[in-house]
């Protein structure tokens, strides 16, 4: 991850103060952001620099295809998507599982591929149902797939909105610039300090004997280290983001005053929910769905996050344990709570009992079916002895 090396800071921060210099200079952040990524991936490996450039121009050839073609746009738009799936996305998790081997990559060649993807998936839905309205230069894809600040982790950018950024002039005013800042401030904090801490305990806890209450304290601890860690890495990037002058969309919203799971998952790395939202509930459904197709949607959408994760069957069953509860809500029609028609008491039962749901299962997160089994068979270890 690049906020891990201190170089990779000092280059945004270096690359935020150009911007400032030059910010009469109309398209000073379209033509400089770009040259900045390029020279930055090429100084962080030479292999990622070839890949990314390749990778885009081929995705931008498409993109331009079906921006302008009238033939075969559906048979093009389902190629291109599939392409990138099936050759990119399961390309990286067999190769990160051991069973894709080849000697003309390594593992820095997939270094934020994984969200790459949906971007570049993000961009062949505008071009597919915008067609030539929806053509953009090669500059500003470009500078679309390989944005540095949320190039690893996210937030995951929605094409429109980076386009409509890109057209407007370079403009960081004080107050956006001091809470730009802080943000990064506070990502360095959640990550360096608080992430670091708290795993040495969790791992210590974990190496003793596990019985009911240490269970249960390393599934809350352990929530808490993949909230910080997400959170801190989103904090980064909005923060670096905003000061290279884009909006970048929020990820965290609050999600433990979430009264239930479809609002966990709004607010809970929320554009990654989004963007899965967005393209299933597009591709099947135009219209607003019945309770059993919201349902069924609601289990693909899931178990599709889950194997995004990972392609593993902890991932699998990790997805269709929260599908499953999204689709009892939405059969129930509890999806939504809204806090000013509901009393106090009942808003926070609500939250309490969507909190307890997700953090029986978030240790999944932890890739490692010894430790998930080691902590699940401790729940129920209930004396010593």
């Amino acid at each position: 991850m690049f906020y891990m090396h201190m170089n990779a800071i000092i280059a945004m921060i270096g690359m935020v103060a150009v911007l400032m210099l030059t910010r009469r200079w109309a398209n000073n952040k379209r033509i400089l952001m770009l040259i900045f990524s390029l020279c930055f991936l090429l100084l962080f490996s030479q292999k990622l620099f070839v890949f990314y450039a390749v990778y885009t121009v081929i995705n931008y050839l498409g993109f331009i295809y079906l921006c302008r073609t009238s033939v075969w746009r559906k048979t093009a738009f389902i190629f291109g998507i599939a392409a990138n799936v099936v050759g990119v996305f399961l390309g990286v998790r067999f190769f990160v599982m051991g069973i894709f081997h080849n000697p003309m990559f390594d593992a820095v060649i997939y270094l934020g591929l994984i969200y790459n993807v949906l971007k570049v998936i993000d961009a062949y839905y505008f071009a597919y149902f915008f067609g030539k309205d929806g053509e953009v230069p090669a500059l500003d894809y470009a500078n679309y797939v390989l944005f540095i600040p949320t190039f690893t982790s996210g937030p995951i950018l929605k094409f429109r909105d980076f386009m409509a950024d890109t057209k407007k002039p370079y403009t960081v005013d004080a107050k956006l610039f001091e809470d730009s800042v802080k943000r990064v401030i506070l990502g360095l904090f959640k990550k360096i300090v608080l992430v670091t801490w708290m795993t040495s305990v969790f791992d210590h806890v974990l190496k003793g004997e596990l019985y009911t209450l240490q269970s249960v304290f390393l599934l809350i601890w352990f929530y808490a280290i993949i909230y910080f860690d997400f959170s801190g890495y989103s904090d980064m990037a909005i923060g670096f983001g905003r000061l290279m002058g884009y909006t970048m969309p929020e990820n965290f919203k609050k999600p433990f005053l979430s009264p239930s799971m479809t609002q966990f998952w709004r607010n809970w790395h929320a554009t990654l929910g989004d963007f899965f939202r967005d393209h299933i509930f597009m591709f099947f459904s135009r219209k607003a769905p019945s309770r059993g197709l919201a349902s069924a949607l609601s289990i693909l959408i899931m178990v599709l996050i889950g194997l995004w994760h990972g392609f593993t069957w902890l991932y699998f069953f990790y997805g269709l344990y929260h599908g499953l509860i999204l689709a009892i809500e939405n059969w129930f029609k509890i999806t939504t709570v809204q806090r000013k028609k509901v009393s106090k008491t009942y808003f926070y039962f609500r939250c309490f009992v969507t909190q307890a749901l997700v953090t029986i299962s978030v240790i999944i997160y932890s890739s490692n079916y010894e430790t998930v089994l080691r902590i699940y068979r401790g729940l129920f270890h209930f004396t010593a002895g």
